[in-house]
């Protein structure tokens, strides 16, 4: 079971703490009054915790494909002791199926650079069961931009990444429209991010 083992399970990402206050300033436009967000691909479970306090008019869903994660992401649920946080559910964003039937926004921080493009495409299709009409899903994370010069760092970043995994990589944006399109999403708004990162909006059509 997720969070039976003891505080060396908890994962650390450095990242988090120098993103999610960004984050959060955007998330206060984007997020919906009341109701359920959705998280993809959790991670260590910090950010989910941290939103969680700062938004605690919304009932927050982690979920991550990876048992470690899930356990690390248990371990700081049970640590904050958050009652508007839900155990996290064991979710592949590229499965036909999810553990979950509904959601009023989903969230997906740093996971489409960092996995298969069908990871991408997954989330898009599990987002249109998933929202109504009018709700957004949100992505955060690096990509490529065909009329934006893309920094140093984030080519070198793209060239480590697909060193380790040739399926992973910096996405284009259009690209990433053109699925958002075909899943029934409309693209609604970008905010440039520091440390050349992007936050999407697209809400479903």
């Amino acid at each position: 079971m997720p969070g039976d083992g003891g505080g060396a399970d908890k994962r650390h990402a450095p990242a988090t703490l120098r993103n999610r206050d960004a984050i959060t300033g955007v998330l206060a436009d984007w997020l919906p009054a009341t109701g359920t967000v959705l998280e993809v691909a959790s991670g260590s479970g910090e950010h989910v915790v941290y939103f969680a306090a700062t938004f605690p008019h919304l009932d927050w869903q982690p979920s991550d494909p990876d048992p470690a994660g899930l356990t690390s992401i248990a371990l700081y649920r049970a640590e904050a002791g958050l009652a508007n946080i839900a155990p996290p559910l064991a979710l592949d964003a590229s499965s036909e199926r999810w553990p979950v039937d509904r959601a009023d926004a989903i969230l997906c921080i740093n996971m489409v650079h960092i996995s298969p493009w069908s990871a991408t495409l997954g989330l898009f299709a599990g987002a249109s069961r998933l929202l109504a009409a009018g709700a957004p899903l949100i992505l955060y994370g690096p990509y490529i931009e065909s009329d934006t010069p893309t920094a140093e760092s984030n080519l070198a970043f793209d060239a480590s990444l697909r060193a380790r995994d040739p399926a992973w990589g910096l996405r284009d944006t259009g690209v990433v429209q053109a699925a958002a399109t075909d899943a029934g999403f409309g693209f609604t708004e970008r905010r440039a991010m520091p440390a050349n990162n992007l936050m999407l909006l697209y809400r479903r059509t």
